[in-house]
């Protein structure tokens, strides 16, 4: 039986809220932090807050002044849609993508909003240095020596099934408001993942319908209802989602735009997990038992133990990647592994 309603968010514990020096920004707290939490008020006074505030016209205005004259890929649903961006009954998305200047599709939403319609339109990630002029600098957040990477979300009421990225994360609430679920990344078993290579946008997500849970099909979902944490976004207010949490996340106004940057703790030269992990699918999952035992040993001992053992009786001068990865030595091996796949 499904638990309807979509409720089960008010029975979650509250992601908590921290304070931070408004002379220094929250770069201090960023450093070395593995649990999320909220910064209520972080960009309240940028421009775009200020222009969502006014009107849900006034923040599209306000983007379109500062928007470069080249494509935007826009996701889009069919009439009658209910904003979740996920698969339709055959497994394929229930949403069409395309491209088109920010002008046209938010004059779109214009139109939509005066004719009292409700679309589904969601510019997913946008790319803020190569897509605006001026945005960032003007809607700016401190974050020390961080050189994050910077994405602008920009749609109607969405609802994204729950996914987690490999990066850091800090999110801005601009304009609108969002609710986040967020859950660690050990719940991963409890969320009832769909397929890797197959996905609304890139990452593996969560198969379970947060509005109407079907604990009778994902019973273990109760298990991550027990580790969830929840919180809505006001405009101004921010949320630090560290490295693999799984968030669930909602536009709740009829027009919504969140500013966030991701950063990683690792040089931006070492390989992404990700791409490891589907390597392995293709080599080592579907090999005979006994062999993928010997394999998982020999991940142990190169990779997850990687003790003295790996390299005390080889030369320093001659261990290779065996020592600790520098960015010639990651080139090569990125250069090695690009040949092996190649064949």
């Amino acid at each position: 039986m499904a638990e309807q309603g979509g409720g089960f968010t008010d029975r979650l514990a509250r992601v908590p809220e921290r304070s931070w020096d408004k002379g220094a920004g929250p770069g201090a707290l960023l450093e070395g932090a593995r649990e999320p939490f909220v910064l209520r008020g972080l960009v309240a006074d940028w421009p775009l807050v200020a222009a969502g505030k006014r009107s849900a016209r006034d923040a599209r205005r306000y983007l379109l002044n500062h928007a470069r004259d080249r494509p935007f890929k826009v996701s889009i649903g069919p009439p009658g849609h209910d904003g979740r961006l996920f698969y339709d009954d055959e497994m394929q998305m229930n949403f069409r993508v395309g491209t088109g200047k920010l002008a046209d599709i938010l004059g779109g939403i214009d139109t939509a909003e005066a004719r009292g319609e409700a679309r589904t339109v969601y510019m997913a990630s946008i790319d803020i240095p190569s897509h605006f002029d001026g945005l960032d600098e003007a809607n700016a957040v401190e974050l020390g020596d961080r050189d994050p990477l910077k994405s602008i979300w920009i749609g109607t009421r969405t609802k994204i099934a729950a996914h987690n990225d490999f990066p850091d994360n800090l999110a801005c609430c601009a304009v609108g408001r969002r609710r986040f679920t967020l859950f660690p990344p050990g719940a991963f078993r409890d969320l009832y993942l769909g397929p890797i290579d197959n996905t609304p946008a890139g990452r593996v997500v969560s198969l379970v319908d947060f509005d109407a849970p079907d604990l009778a099909a994902h019973p273990r979902f109760v298990d991550a209802m027990a580790e969830a944490l929840t919180v809505e976004l006001e405009p101004g207010d921010a949320i630090f989602i560290p490295s693999m949490w799984w968030h669930h996340v909602e536009g709740l106004a009829d027009f919504n735009v969140l500013i966030n940057y991701w950063w990683r703790r690792t040089p931006a030269w070492l390989g992404q997990p990700q791409a490891a992990l589907n390597h392995a699918i293709l080599a080592i999952r579907d090999l005979p038992a006994e062999d993928k035992a010997i394999w998982r040993e020999q991940f142990d001992h190169y990779v997850f133990d990687n003790d003295a053992s790996v390299t005390d009786h080889i030369p320093e001068t001659a261990r290779s990647i065996l020592a600790p990865l520098t960015s010639e030595t990651a080139g090569r091996l990125r250069a090695f592994l690009l040949r092996a796949l190649s064949k």
